[in-house]
C-alpha cells in the first residue's frame, strides 16, 4: 500500500506545473488585431538529410512590407507555444518588431507507401555539431524565400543576427542553442525549453565547452521545471539546464530563466512564452553585444577591445608559416606573405613545410627536404616518406613528420626515427624552453608530449594534452600548433583555436565569428592569424606574443601541477 502511495504520489509530482504564471492578453485572439498569414509547405529536397522530408509552417505578420527584409523567428517542432496569436498581439503593440515566424519539423525517411523507414529527430536536434544550423541557412530558409504570400508579396527574411531567433523545447531547444552558439553570425536571440543538456549527443559537454569559449553576442532565455527528467539514463534535464545557465552566467552573457516545478512538457512555456519574446526582442534594433568571461585565461590573452579581422585578398592552400617577422603560405604555385608579396615560385611537385628565422622549408615528390634563402634551394635531407611539417630550432635541430612517426634531422643531416609504438599525425609544437615537443595523435583527442634528451633526441612519448570535439568526429584532424610566451599550447581545431594550459589542459576556445573549423594558426608578436577550411585567414592582436620555435630558448614561469 505504502509503495502504491509514493508511486501515485511521484507520478502527481511528474505532472505539476507552474500555475502562477499570470494571465497574459497577448496569449489569446484580439479581434481588432489583424491576423497573420499561414502558409503550409513540405520540403523534402535536403541534401545534408538525404531523403528526409518534412512540413514547415511560415507566419506572415499583417504588417509585413515586402519591399524591406523583416526579422525572422524560427521554431523547431512545428507551432509551438500559439506563436502566430501571440505575434500577431506584440507586432500590433510594437512590443516587437515585424517578423517572419518559420516552424519546422524534424525530417523523417518514408517508403514508398508512406511508412516511416526512420525519424530523425534526436539525430537532426540532439547534435552539438551544428548541421542542422547548416540545413536552416543553406537549404530551409533560402527554400522559404522562394515562397509568396496569397497576394504575391515574395518572402524576404534578414540575415542580420541581430534580426533573427530561435527557438524549441525539449530537443529541439538544444537545437536552438545549438544552432545560435555554432552560427552566431546569423542567429542571436535563443529560447530554449526544457532542453536536452544532456548525454544523448554530446548535450552534457555544453556546460563546460560555455565557460571555456570566448563569449558570443547571444541573447539566451532558458525555461525548464523541478520534475524535468523524460529519461533518467540520459541525465537529469533540470540539473541540466541548471549547469548551462550557471556557465552562461559566469561567461557573461546576457541570460533570463524562469524554473517551475512542472515536468517535461510545454505547458510552462507556452505560459510565459509573450514575456520570453519581450525580453528577447527588447532594445532592438540595438545589437546584442558579447559579454565577459570570468575566465582567467581568456583574461590573460585577450585584450578588452578587439576581435577577428579578415586579411582582406589573402587566401592559402595550405598551412601558415613565420618565417623571420611575416607570415607566409603556399597559394597558387607560389609563396606569399599576407601582404600579397610573392616570395617563392614553387616548382612542380613542391610543397611549403616549414621555416625558421630566415628560410623556408620545401618538400617534393620524391621526399626531398629544401631549405631555401634568399631564393637558393639546398637539399639538405630526404625521406622515406611524404613530410607533413618541419620545425627548426635556432640551432637548427630540425624535427619533422612522415609516415605516421617523428624524425629528428639535427644540424649535421643525421636523421633519426622515434620507434615508441606512438602514432603520430601532422601537427608540431617545441615548449618555449625547447625541452618538450609536442604532436598530435591521428584520430583522437590526444596529442603527444616527447621530452627533448640529450642530443635533442624526442624520449617518452605519451599522451597528455585533451582536447574538446563537439562535432563527434574525432577522425577531423588536428590543424597546426604553437606555443606563446608563458608556455600555453594553442591548436587550431573545428572548434576553434583551442588554448592549453602548461598541464595539458584546454582553458580557453577561440572560435571565428562564424564559427567555420580552423586548419591553420602563426604568431607574429603578438598577432596571432589563422585560417579557416575555405582557406580565409584571419587576425587579432593578443596580450602575450608567439614563441617560435627558431628563437633562443626561455623558460616560461611554471603554473604548478595544478
Amino acid at each position: 500500500m505504502l509503495l502504491a502511495l509514493l508511486t501515485l504520489t511521484n507520478a502527481l509530482a511528474q505532472q505539476r506545473d507552474n500555475y502562477r504564471v499570470a494571465f497574459d492578453p497577448a496569449t489569446v485572439r484580439n479581434e481588432n488585431v489583424p491576423e497573420g498569414e499561414i502558409l503550409k509547405r513540405s520540403f523534402n529536397e535536403s541534401k545534408i538529410y538525404p531523403m528526409t522530408t518534412r512540413d514547415y509552417w511560415i507566419y506572415v505578420p499583417a504588417a509585413y512590407d515586402a519591399s524591406k527584409p523583416a526579422c525572422l523567428f524560427v521554431c523547431l517542432d512545428g507551432i509551438t507555444y500559439n506563436a502566430p496569436t501571440v505575434f500577431d498581439n506584440l507586432i500590433a503593440s510594437g512590443q516587437m518588431p515585424v517578423t517572419i515566424g518559420v516552424f519546422v519539423n524534424p525530417g523523417v525517411v518514408r517508403d514508398a507507401d508512406g511508412g516511416v523507414i526512420r525519424y530523425n529527430r534526436s539525430n537532426e536536434f540532439d547534435r552539438t555539431d551544428g548541421t542542422f544550423a547548416r540545413f536552416l541557412i543553406e537549404e530551409l530558409l533560402p527554400e522559404v524565400e522562394r515562397q509568396t504570400t496569397a497576394d504575391g508579396r515574395p518572402i524576404c527574411l534578414s540575415t542580420d543576427p541581430n534580426d533573427c531567433a530561435i527557438a524549441g523545447s525539449s530537443s529541439g531547444g538544444i537545437c536552438a542553442f545549438t544552432a545560435a552558439w555554432s552560427r552566431p553570425d546569423r542567429f542571436a536571440r535563443v529560447f530554449s525549453a526544457v532542453g536536452t543538456y544532456v548525454s544523448m549527443r554530446g548535450g552534457n559537454e555544453y556546460q563546460a565547452v560555455i565557460r571555456k569559449t570566448e563569449p558570443k553576442p547571444l541573447r539566451i532565455f532558458l525555461q525548464d521545471g523541478l520534475y524535468d527528467v523524460w529519461n533518467g539514463i540520459f541525465g537529469d534535464w533540470y540539473e541540466a539546464n541548471i549547469l548551462v545557465e550557471s556557465a552562461l552566467n559566469f561567461s557573461g552573457y546576457e541570460v533570463a530563466h524562469t524554473w517551475g516545478r512542472g515536468g517535461h512538457s510545454n505547458t510552462h512555456a507556452n505560459r510565459i512564452f509573450p514575456d520570453v519574446m519581450r525580453w528577447l526582442w527588447k532594445g532592438w534594433p540595438l545589437p546584442i553585444q558579447a559579454g565577459r568571461s570570468q575566465n582567467d585565461m581568456l583574461a590573460a590573452i585577450l585584450p578588452e577591445e578587439g576581435g577577428w579581422s579578415r586579411v582582406e585578398g589573402a587566401n592559402v592552400a595550405d598551412k601558415l608559416f613565420t618565417c623571420g617577422e611575416r607570415i607566409v603560405f603556399a597559394n597558387g604555385g607560389e609563396v606569399c606573405d599576407v601582404e600579397g608579396n610573392s616570395l617563392l615560385r614553387l616548382k612542380a611537385g613542391e610543397r611549403l613545410i616549414g621555416d625558421d628565422v630566415e628560410a623556408l622549408y620545401l618538400s617534393n615528390v620524391k621526399n626531398e627536404i629544401i631549405r631555401v634563402v634568399n631564393g637558393k634551394r639546398t637539399k639538405i635531407a630526404t625521406a622515406q616518406n611524404k613530410v607533413e611539417q618541419l620545425i627548426a630550432t635556432d640551432n637548427l635541430n630540425r624535427y619533422f613528420m612522415s609516415g605516421g612517426s617523428l624524425v629528428q634531422l639535427d644540424s649535421n643531416g643525421k636523421m633519426t626515427v622515434v620507434n615508441d609504438g606512438l602514432s603520430c599525425g601532422a601537427s608540431l609544437a617545441l615548449y618555449p624552453d625547447h625541452r618538450l615537443l609536442i604532436c598530435n595523435e591521428p584520430n583522437t583527442r590526444w596529442l603527444l608530449s616527447y621530452v627533448v634528451g640529450e642530443g635533442g633526441k624526442p624520449m617518452a612519448g605519451q599522451r597528455f594534452y585533451w582536447l574538446h570535439n563537439m562535432t563527434g568526429d574525432d577522425s577531423q584532424q588536428v590543424g597546426q600548433m604553437c606555443f606563446d610566451e608563458n608556455g600555453n599550447l594553442y591548436v587550431a581545431t573545428a572548434m576553434g583555436v583551442q588554448v592549453c594550459d602548461q598541464n595539458g589542459r584546454v582553458r580557453a576556445i577561440l572560435p571565428l565569428p562564424d564559427s567555420a573549423p580552423i586548419r591553420s594558426l602563426a604568431f607574429v608578436g603578438t598577432k596571432l592569424y589563422v585560417a579557416n577550411e575555405r582557406g580565409e585567414i584571419f587576425v587579432r592582436e593578443l596580450k602575450v606574443a608567439g614563441a617560435q620555435p627558431w628563437q633562443a630558448a626561455t623558460s616560461p614561469k611554471s603554473q604548478g601541477q595544478g
